[in-house]
């Protein structure tokens, strides 16, 4: 196997076609360094408790065990397990920073159900702390409205259980290696 000459241009306006096409064949074989990446954020989360029962992996994989009972397909059940991936960086921004790592991978709906999930969960606890628990009413007649509403009420706001079966990471990685596996867009 011939070794890859790294591309010697120091501004990309002095590159040339050559050299993008070595980066493109480069970034489509390191491909599989994306899921590695996500399955590693995801182990991350078990460091992450922020009061509640479980800490964030074990909610994570129990948001994803669920969807997976419930018979979703392997994308929701990726981005189920996906969801929360955010909260690694921000827990105020995390829906838009967890759907923006699935949007390339998933398709429209599916993205759309992890970025307005923290709208369709505030019905569960916004009252709580004074903000509006309706907010998921503005969603109401989108085309992802039935899979945002049936990821937040049945299967991200129960997944606080300590004694719940769930599944290891270990039994999704295969699943998430597949989604990951190549970005349907950019």
């Amino acid at each position: 196997m011939a070794s890859v000459v790294p591309s010697t241009f120091t501004a990309m306006e002095h590159s040339t076609q050559e050299q993008w096409s070595t980066i493109a064949t480069e970034t489509i074989s390191n491909q599989p360094r994306v899921a590695e990446t996500i399955l590693a954020m995801l182990a991350g989360l078990a460091t992450i408790t922020d009061g509640f029962a479980v800490d964030q992996l074990l909610h994570a994989l129990q948001t994803a065990t669920r969807a997976e009972e419930a018979g979703a397909d392997e994308e929701v059940i990726v981005a189920s397990l996906c969801h929360d991936l955010g909260k690694a960086i921000s827990v105020a921004n995390h829906p838009r920073i967890a759907a923006e790592i699935l949007r390339p991978y998933v398709r429209p709906e599916v993205y759309q159900m992890i970025l307005v999930h923290q709208d369709f969960q505030g019905k569960h606890y916004y009252a709580f702390l004074g903000m509006d628990p309706n907010l998921r009413e503005q969603h109401e007649g989108a085309e992802y409205y039935d899979l945002a509403q049936r990821f937040a009420d049945d299967w991200d706001q129960t997944s606080f259980d300590p004694n719940y079966p769930t599944q290891p990471l270990e039994h999704f990685a295969p699943m998430v290696r597949r989604v990951f596996a190549q970005a349907r867009s950019i």
